[in-house]
């Protein structure tokens, strides 16, 4: 299956994307304090939750939401015509990595998309690149919780240097020149609703579509993301969102 098809599929029953619950994420735009008119960019917005919560949040604002799945895309085209928001949204598909900065954003997102634009530290250059001079750069990343356990490295495919703890990314974010205003650390219950509602969505397709040729890939990489997760990192990968201002 088509890897952005198949996340698509995955997150339709979270499409937050992130291991962050809906009261959290009004908590985030809230205290982000941006004004009624405020320009908004999501890079890697997905199916456009975030950008649409914060088009509500300000209500005279524009978001602009950028992601290379066109299924995403679709999804978020649907959300923002269904809530009556289509005319405050405009959706670019494309590299995250190509969107052409004006510098002129109050809000920029980027949270649990860090992976599009070559990982916390690129981000927090590439992405800073479009915040205005008062902006607030929102970006949502994992660390370590605690130290990463063989398992958990083998189920994330990870080196134990890909990510830090909470006090080192937040010196990463320091050393480049921001500084957290707000942040918001997940805890084990939005993981655990983010992580079931990846592997159910995914689950209950294949169920529902027995004679699909893709129904037992999905399957399968709902069952292998379950023992990932159980069995690997599980209360070892952490996840930060951090508002941050320059200093």
């Amino acid at each position: 299956m088509d890897r952005q098809r198949l996340s698509s599929i995955a997150h339709t029953h979270h499409p937050i994307a992130a291991p962050i619950s809906g009261v959290n994420l009004n908590r985030l735009l809230r205290r982000a304090g941006r004004q009624p008119a405020a320009r908004v960019l999501d890079l890697g917005c997905g199916e456009g939750a975030w950008a649409l919560q914060a088009l509500a949040h300000y209500p005279d604002g524009h978001a602009d939401g950028v992601d290379v799945s066109p299924y995403a895309l679709e999804r978020a085209a649907g959300a923002a015509a269904e809530r009556g928001l289509a005319d405050r949204l405009t959706l670019h598909e494309r590299d995250a990595r190509t969107y052409v900065p004006d510098g002129d954003y109050d809000l920029v997102l980027c949270v649990g998309s860090t992976h599009a634009l070559g990982g916390f530290g690129q981000t927090l250059e590439l992405a800073g690149r479009h915040v205005n001079a008062d902006g607030i750069l929102m970006v949502g990343e994992g660390f370590w919780q605690v130290p990463p356990t063989p398992e958990a490295l083998a189920a994330l495919d990870a080196k134990p240097e890909e990510f830090t703890d909470l006090a080192g990314l937040v010196d990463v974010a320091e050393q480049a020149g921001w500084t957290p205003v707000y942040a918001h650390v997940s805890d084990a219950a939005e993981w655990d609703d983010y992580e079931w509602s990846w592997i159910g969505s995914l689950t209950e397709w294949a169920l529902d579509n027995p004679g699909h040729p893709d129904a037992a890939v999905a399957l399968t990489a709902a069952r292998e993301h379950r023992d990932q997760w159980l069995r690997g990192y599980r209360n070892v990968l952490g996840f930060v969102t951090l508002a941050l201002r320059r200093r």
